[in-house]
């Protein structure tokens, strides 16, 4: 699929201090919310200044050449200087390079945002002198969110028992010799009702998982744990997440699924082949890459995972949503070697994930940002269908009752919070 969108207008963009909007992620429109928000930092975006749609295996180095020239031509006027103040951008990309879904780099006609105890609104307009805003540069009123929405979500095009079937299949074939890991999913639908607040699921998802980035862009919508990348200046910050466990009923129970998840051969050979994947796509691109030898336990409400943060250094120059684009698809989403565990995604799921696992976030003019993997995440359709996606990492030892059940602990977070 061709990009399809030609270049944006120049743009003028205008960042003043905000009194205290309250939760932010009441700020969004309630039918086309834009989000990027963790333990209540972060931002939101109001309507589209600017819309570009990219596609096919250049979707990322296309979005990323669209951006630099957006920013060359923006006149930009931030005297906050916060991190996500000034001109930025949401974006969310199509995991495949062959999905017919497309992918899109999205500039707020406002944004709304709060970091370090400031908030901030930022203007942006196509013209040099931009119409008033419905409301003054300093204060904003908190608007009204619906109701709790209740979106009953049954199984998709790959129900548990082809899941399976394809877990079984990919099994056998990395016994085979093929694929060390694939990363297999199964999809759930439903239908959103007419009108219905989407800020509701979004505000539920991020007081249920503080720890987790509650995200919305194009009706991708999710709270995801798993940072692929994030830059501040030359700095790169990613964490690998892959091996999985529900957590216990009570203390004791759950501190020994902690303590067998750490023990688990299968999920840290999982866990590994992840964190591998993730520095040799690193390798030609930054230095001073560093990895913890060991993964941490990371503790989320209702799972634990096996996790590593890794860091590095950048050359300058280089975007965040460069180095997304050199990471993606990592062993994490796809499995190891990339190549032929993706081919076998394709061949097993025989669904296009659209922008499930696919790099998901926001960066400035600077080119700092932060993108994730959109996962624990459903995709509403502009005619209301909802398909939530969970997946599991397959490997030799892989059983498939267990990475059924491991995919009914994934789907927990959108469930829930459309239940």
């Amino acid at each position: 699929m061709p990009r399809t969108t030609t270049a944006a207008p120049p743009l003028t963009v205008s960042t003043r201090i905000l009194d205290d909007p309250g939760a932010v992620l009441r700020h969004t429109l309630h039918d086309a919310p834009l989000a990027f928000v963790r333990g209540g930092d972060g931002i939101v975006g109001i309507g589209e200044a600017v819309r570009l749609e990219f596609g096919g295996a250049d979707r990322m180095t296309d979005a990323a050449a669209a951006w630099r020239a957006i920013v060359a031509d923006a006149e930009v006027d931030d005297p906050v200087r916060l991190r996500g103040t000034g001109l930025v951008a949401f974006g969310a990309f199509a995991f495949a390079d062959d999905s017919e879904d497309t992918s899109v780099l999205i500039v707020p006609r406002v944004v709304i945002g709060r970091r370090r105890g400031k908030a901030w609104l930022t203007a942006i307009d196509t013209t040099p002198d931009p119409a008033p805003l419905g409301f003054t540069r300093t204060s904003v009123p908190v608007p009204a969110v619906g109701p709790h929405v209740s979106v009953p979500l049954v199984p998709g095009r790959i129900d548990e028992d082809a899941y399976a079937r394809n877990v079984a299949e990919a099994v056998r074939r990395i016994s085979a010799g093929g694929a060390r890991k694939v990363v297999l999913a199964r999809d759930l639908v439903g239908t959103l009702p007419e009108g219905a607040d989407q800020r509701a699921v979004l505000l539920d998802l991020a007081e249920a998982y503080p720890q987790c980035v509650t995200f919305a862009v194009d009706g991708i919508i999710g709270a995801t744990p798993e940072t692929l990348a994030r830059t501040d200046g030359t700095r790169l910050t990613a964490r690998v997440l892959a091996g999985s466990a529900a957590r216990g009923a009570d203390p004791v129970s759950d501190r020994a699924a902690a303590e067998a998840l750490a023990a688990s051969r299968k999920d840290v050979e999982e866990h590994a082949f992840a964190v591998e994947s993730l520095l040799e796509a690193l390798s030609p691109l930054a230095t001073d890459l560093h990895a913890d030898d060991e993964p941490f336990r990371l503790q989320l409400p209702n799972v634990w995972h096996l996790a590593t943060d890794v860091q590095a250094t950048l050359p300058a120059g280089v975007t965040s949503l460069d180095v997304a684009n050199a990471l993606h698809p990592t062993a994490a989403v796809a499995g190891t070697p990339t190549d032929v565990a993706v081919a076998l995604v394709s061949e097993l799921e025989g669904v296009d994930r659209g922008r499930y696992a696919g790099p998901v976030g926001w960066f400035g003019a600077n080119g700092d940002g932060e993108w994730m993997l959109a996962l624990r995440s459903a995709r509403v359709a502009p005619d209301g269908t909802v398909r939530a996606w969970a997946g599991a990492g397959i490997v030799a030892g892989s059983v498939p009752e267990r990475e059924v059940a491991e995919t009914r602990l994934k789907f927990r977070p959108i469930t829930d919070a459309l239940a």
